[in-house]
């Protein structure tokens, strides 16, 4: 499905387009009062917020994109992603819309993003949540797309041959615990929005690219954090929740049983008030 079609099926109500270094960055933005600013993770696009956005848009003006790379955004001219890049990202298009301070919350990479746009502009950040975030490297198990993508012989056939519905559906099935939650429909979403045209390749560029762990800045934040996180991530090992803990100054930490990668999907009402609660405090 060429771009132009995925942008008539998958646009929301209330998508707009920005141009952002050259690209048409897609995005919502949605409600009234403080903001909060939502990044998705690997694989995904803002579309994975949907239940949240409807919960929290009731009090606050709920502000998501689609990453470079991703979502019906698609890749960067230069096909270039790093965690730094992501962050220069996000501040150019906040910067955008004219809005200087906000909470921010991020699901995998998106939250490492969002940990990382905190290290760096402190300042503009009121409060942060992370939902099963990356960023500690040492020990971590690469999840099974990473692998596909870093191993020679899948990387051929999966860089010049659609990705098979099948496998989309074993990633959600990997990632989401209830079972039942994975509907035609979502694998659908996740399965049309990966065969945007260069979204795959861009995955394989940020699959391969060396990552560099700067968790030690953590413990420099003084922003007031929420970690949550589903026991039963296959992806990222919720021991990472405790590290967090550790190295945050002033956090709180949620761990869901039987919940896996993506608790907005899951669990989204449940995951909702906890955020609710904690920014109203």
């Amino acid at each position: 499905m060429n771009s132009d079609d995925l942008i008539q099926k998958y646009s929301l109500k209330d998508s707009k387009f920005m141009n952002l270094y050259g690209i048409n960055v897609h995005y919502c933005d949605e409600g009234r009062g403080e903001v909060i600013l939502l990044l998705h993770g690997v694989f995904s696009s803002l579309h994975t917020f949907n239940k949240w956005t409807e919960i929290l848009s009731q009090s606050y003006r709920v502000i998501r994109l689609d990453l470079p790379g991703f979502g019906l955004t698609g890749p960067s001219i230069d096909n270039e992603y790093a965690i730094d890049l992501y962050v220069g990202y996000v501040k150019k298009f906040m910067d955008n819309l004219g809005v200087q301070n906000f909470h921010i919350a991020g699901n995998s990479l998106g939250g490492w993003i969002a940990w990382e746009f905190a290290v760096a502009n402190e300042d503009r950040v009121k409060k942060m949540i992370l939902i099963n975030s990356a960023g500690y490297i040492t020990g971590w198990n690469y999840p099974l797309p990473f692998i596909i993508a870093q191993t020679p012989v899948l990387r051929k056939v999966f860089n010049y041959e659609i990705v098979p519905k099948v496998v989309v559906r074993r990633f959600l099935r990997q990632v989401i615990i209830d079972q039942s939650i994975v509907s035609d429909d979502l694998v659908n979403r996740y399965y049309d929005i990966i065969h945007r045209e260069g979204n795959f390749e861009a995955f394989l560029r940020i699959a391969n690219s060396k990552f560099i762990q700067n968790t030690n800045a953590l413990k420099n934040l003084k922003t007031s954090t929420l970690v949550l996180w589903g026991s039963q991530d296959a992806w990222i090992s919720s021991n990472d929740a405790e590290k967090f803990r550790k190295d945050l100054q002033h956090v709180s930490v949620k761990v869901y049983p039987g919940v896996g990668h993506i608790p907005m999907e899951e669990i989204p009402d449940e995951s909702a008030s906890d955020i609710l609660n904690f920014l109203k405090k």
